[in-house]
């Protein structure tokens, strides 16, 4: 079995490969004071309530945003796991090919995202990444990732918000009736969800613009099913976009069984 690990700001999504099938998924908080024996045993726990058989658990494939995590995990695999893993870098073989001004700078989320969508999907397309950041990326029928664009994310504007008001309260990320708000919480809704939900229209719009009108649109990230309520424009709704990228990518970086002997 493969273990996929997806390491967020906010949250570490994990799940299980059997062969090609993920079997399932999983989601913990982000936290950097943590050790490596403390997240392991979190993960092992949650592995044995799911009836997971830890010793069948030979491959390992790591996407970290936050660098400082990214060794924390690698020795979990190693000393929990016995495997070593596959640690996505710019350096790694995806299938797609970075036309970005420094390939480098480009977050590991988004090349293993823009991965899958190739091999699952096809090219061209736009990948709409819904969670802490939201985040565009543009990939042509070559297969060349050509870049994207980067927003503050609904859940962190809100937050935002909050913070930096003193009589406005926090409020569930629906849709209002109408635009136009006739109380607080409604106004709220209506500038968080609404308005988002014009800006992802217009920024596909403006893509499609440069790419191609005939690129399909994949949402993925925590967002993606509220929003699509309100743009109506998501050719796909792909949760586990990520973690199908990391079993892609383990498969084309891999050689033989990560076992440690």
């Amino acid at each position: 079995m493969l273990l996929a690990l997806d390491i967020g700001n906010t949250n570490i999504t994990f799940g299980i490969f059997q062969n090609d099938t993920l079997i399932d998924t999983w989601r913990i908080s982000t936290d950097h004071s943590r050790t490596s024996d403390e997240y392991a045993a979190q993960i092992m726990q949650i592995l044995k309530f799911k009836n997971i058989d830890v010793s069948g658990i030979t491959k390992t494939c790591i996407c970290s945003v936050v660098p400082p995590l990214t060794p924390t995990f690698v020795e979990i695999c190693e000393s929990y796991l016995g495997s070593v893993p596959v640690v996505v870098s710019s350096g790694s073989k995806t299938g797609i090919k970075v036309n970005y001004d420094s390939p480098r700078d480009v977050g590991a989320d988004r090349v293993v995202d823009a991965s899958a969508a190739y091999h699952i999907y096809g090219a061209p397309f736009i990948i709409v990444d819904l969670g802490t950041a939201t985040v565009f990326d543009a990939v042509n029928e070559k297969g060349e990732y050509l870049g994207g664009a980067i927003a503050p994310g609904m859940v962190v504007s809100a937050d935002s918000l909050f913070r930096a008001t003193s009589q406005l309260r926090r409020v569930e990320l629906n849709a209002p009736p109408n635009a136009i708000g006739k109380n607080t919480v409604h106004s709220i809704q209506s500038g968080l969800v609404l308005g988002y939900s014009e800006l992802i229209k217009g920024m596909i719009t403006r893509f499609k613009e440069e790419l191609s009108p005939n690129a399909k649109i994949i949402a993925t990230g925590g967002q993606a099913s509220i929003i699509e309520k309100e743009v109506g424009i998501f050719d796909v709704i792909d949760s586990n976009l990520t973690l199908k990228g990391l079993q892609i990518i383990y498969k084309l970086n891999s050689s033989g069984n990560s076992r440690k002997e």
